[in-house]
């Protein structure tokens, strides 16, 4: 049976094999004063120096039962993470329980050499901790690794975990596009389906000119600035149905369609459309509201993997 690492999973407890004890400076200093203190009463033969090197050095060993059980059967778990587009903080949620019935007081988390949170927690209760964390490319990414720490309850000594790999990922759309027309499909079969038209006057977009469309529909300042002749679109009302479709953005590479298609879910969206969405391989029918754009979305975020 091959070796497991206890410390990754979906959820991890703190054992005495993976919680790691060493003095604090402070603690340093304190073991050089019983030391002095020690050779003080051994030359003097002074029965109370004696009795307060005693005292000081059974508090040291009190303080240490307690900071190594501040983590001692911990539970660590991760939250949800809501999507985020590429180039943003993804923002994960660290949920640590504390199932004694004993409070743990001073929990730092640690990124790296770097504190993101610190909590107490009471006996019995659970609280969380937000760990940030940077995204570059759409697709998936993972809670950053993390280490728990205490120096409670007077600083002596200094108690930490091994890092611990949760099991846990945040997903992360395209970034989106800077704005432009969106370059689609008015279904027209679909339209009918749903009781709307494909004609009236409220403007839903442009495409490309095709042979016999109206002069009077054609704009000419996109064709002035150099953009190609392109058709603007009119539908029968507020809730236009358009198709969002990869092929309408040939010439340009992979992650700039994806961007564009970004940029056309969001402001789709926002516009009150009916939209659809055409990658290669894949199509979602035309809908609206939160959810169909987190469909859109995370079919963008995931395309190709």
């Amino acid at each position: 049976m091959p070796w497991v690492n206890p410390l990754s999973g979906k959820t991890v407890s703190l054992t005495n094999r993976t919680i790691y004890m060493l003095p604090t400076r402070h603690g340093f200093m304190f073991s050089l004063l019983l030391f002095v203190l020690l050779l003080a009463a051994i030359n003097y033969e002074n029965g109370l120096i004696y009795a307060l090197t005693f005292w000081l050095a059974s508090m040291a060993m009190i303080s240490m039962l307690h900071t190594h059980r501040n983590l001692l059967n911990l539970k660590i778990s991760a939250g949800p993470c809501a999507p985020v587009f590429a180039g943003e903080t993804a923002r994960f949620t660290l949920v640590l329980k504390n199932e004694l019935a004993i409070p743990r007081q001073g929990l730092s988390v640690l990124v790296g050499k770097n504190e993101v949170g610190r909590i107490d927690l009471e006996a019995g209760e659970q609280g969380s901790v937000t760990l940030p964390a940077s995204t570059l490319r759409r697709g998936y990414t993972d809670i950053p690794p993390i280490e728990l720490s205490t120096n409670y309850p007077i600083g002596l000594l200094y108690t930490w975990s091994r890092k611990i790999k949760l099991n846990h990922q945040c997903l992360v759309y395209p970034k989106p596009a800077p704005s432009r027309p969106i370059i689609g499909g008015i279904d027209n079969e679909q339209k009918r389906e749903l009781g709307t038209r494909a004609e009236g006057d409220d403007f839903v977009g442009v495409r490309e000119y095709q042979f016999g469309d109206s002069p009077r529909h054609v704009d000419w300042k996109a064709a002035a600035r150099g953009q190609g002749i392109q058709t603007k679109r009119f539908g029968g009302d507020a809730r236009s149905i358009v198709w969002l479709d990869w092929d309408a953005l040939e010439g340009i590479d992979t992650e700039t369609r994806l961007s564009q298609l970004c940029r056309w879910v969001i402001d789709a969206e926002a516009e009150g459309m009916i939209y659809g969405l055409r990658l290669p391989g894949q199509q979602i029918k035309p809908a609206s509201g939160e959810a169909h754009r987190h469909r859109c979305l995370e079919a963008l975020a995931l395309f190709g993997n």
